[in-house]
């Protein structure tokens, strides 16, 4: 589901706001998770599920696949996330 398809949902169950309106509702709600994202926060949200930040860590011996050569692969952090329970359910009835 797109940005404007969540908008166009929103608009139809909030009639009386506006869609330049609903889209300062959806651009702050994921500047939100973003943000808090970045400060290594989890993001949870009751029902739905869990974002959260994972660092990977740096590896010395990988390899190029395509010319054999062996590279350095610093750390990295990688958004990850958790369905909740309620949310497993509802996807696999």
């Amino acid at each position: 589901m797109s940005r404007s398809e969540i908008i166009k949902k929103l608009r139809k169950k909030n009639p009386e706001l506006n869609t330049s309106e609903l889209e300062i509702v959806v651009d702050t709600f994921s500047e939100s998770i973003g943000d808090a994202l970045r400060e290594n926060k989890k993001v949870i949200l009751k029902g739905f599920g869990t974002f959260f930040v994972k660092k990977l860590n740096e590896r010395r011996s990988a390899r190029n696949p395509k010319t054999g050569e062996i590279i350095y692969v610093p750390e990295k952090n990688r958004v990850r996330f958790k369905t909740s329970k309620k949310l497993k359910k509802f996807i696999n009835e």
